[in-house]
């Protein structure tokens, strides 16, 4: 049964903007604070993004102030908006609950940045 489903990743060039999507069961958005990671070649995988159950929000210094992330409870869904795309970005991006659980990961979805 699957327990999250990304969704949105694909080529954009710098300067772009893509949103991502995550959707989950009722039950795990609604008890667990969600992340976003990401893993880039050669890199491991590091968070991207928090948004815990009180709705409030952090972010990795890279990121910050480029992306957001967000939630609709209507739809348990958690989203990503990454702005000012940089070929740094380019990653595999997966969402997880956080602190994340090994059985949670999932495909992901690949964000390329072109320069």
């Amino acid at each position: 049964q699957v327990q999250l489903m990304e969704s949105g990743g694909g080529l954009v060039q710098a300067g772009g903007s893509l949103r991502l999507s995550c959707v989950a069961s009722r039950s795990t958005f609604s008890a667990n604070h969600m992340g976003w990671y990401r893993q880039a070649p050669g890199k491991q995988r590091e968070l991207v993004a928090i948004i815990t159950i009180g709705g409030s929000t952090n972010y990795a210094d890279s990121v910050k102030g480029r992306f957001t992330i967000s939630r609709d409870s209507a739809k348990n869904t958690v989203y990503l908006q990454m702005n000012s795309l940089k070929p740094e970005d380019t990653a595999v991006y997966y969402c997880n609950i956080q602190p994340p659980l090994r059985a949670f990961w999932g495909q992901g979805t690949q964000v390329t940045v072109s320069s």
